[in-house]
């Protein structure tokens, strides 16, 4: 099995997942590929065509379209400021996936996700003890979060070069409505910065653009299927409750599964 694991990055010279995963292939706009090269010595650095930097979506694109067309089976996108993929054992105990032992696990569970029919999978999007379920190992209809994501060869889904910032809620949902399933391994979560740094989606993240895109994400899948996420998480007492809203949404995918 071809494995290709790729990161897409933008005004970060200095890509912190290349401390984990040394062989990540690092898609840049052609302007800053000298100051990639220069601060990550011998690490692929890989030079967009140019154009494509500057929308998140159109960049993992190109990634898939590049890697699959080299030959790739398997194409892994992650972040690049990840700095594990840690996991849970009996419940108890948070360890970390060896970096000799990535590519073994990328391959054992695209496996899986091929035996299930799905064409992409995933892992948990924290460390939150909450998130590691004792009974159902694997989800089904799960939210698989953009920093991590795998595909398969084969699969027809691409981005939706709109919705930079809510791509993965959306890349979930184009896969469920075209393969029925998607698999995300509950036992594992990665690690990463997200908006702690500057750069990357950092550069065109603001509230009203989140409200826009998420918006522009219920119009397209509909408010029973994409909904605001207004849950109170303060623990106060209900006399005292308030409203709250999260950018991120709720998603309901109508297709049974776990």
């Amino acid at each position: 099995m071809k494995i290709s694991v790729c990161a897409p990055s933008y005004h970060r010279p200095k890509v912190l997942t290349l401390a984990y995963l040394p062989f990540c292939r690092i898609y840049v706009d052609p302007a800053e590929a000298f100051s990639y090269r220069d601060n990550n010595p011998g690490a692929a650095i890989v030079e967009c065509a140019p154009g494509i930097q500057g929308n998140l979506c159109r960049v993992r694109n190109h990634i898939l379209d590049c890697e699959f067309d080299a030959g790739a089976d398997v194409v892994v996108i992650v972040d690049d400021d990840m700095s594990e993929i840690g996991y849970w054992e009996n419940g108890k105990q948070v360890h970390r996936l060896n970096t000799e032992d990535f590519l073994w696990f990328i391959e054992r569970y695209s496996v899986v996700a091929q035996d299930l029919g799905a064409r992409f999978w995933g892992v948990n999007v924290n460390p939150d003890p909450q998130c590691y379920r004792d009974c159902s190992p694997f989800s089904t209809v799960s939210y698989v979060g953009g920093p991590f994501q795998v595909f398969l060869s084969g699969g027809e889904c691409r981005y939706d070069e709109r919705l930079p910032l809510k791509e993965d809620y959306d890349m979930t949902l184009q896969q469920l409505n075209r393969y029925r399933v998607v698999l995300r391994v509950n036992k594992f979560f990665y690690r990463v910065k997200q908006s702690e740094q500057a750069g990357g989606c950092a550069a065109y993240r603001n509230l009203v653009e989140e409200r826009r895109q998420l918006e522009l994400l219920r119009k397209k899948w509909g408010s029973r299927i994409v909904r605001f996420d207004t849950v109170d998480r303060n623990h106060k007492t209900t006399k005292k409750r308030g409203v709250t809203f999260d950018y991120n949404p709720v998603i309901y995918p109508p297709i049974r599964g776990i």
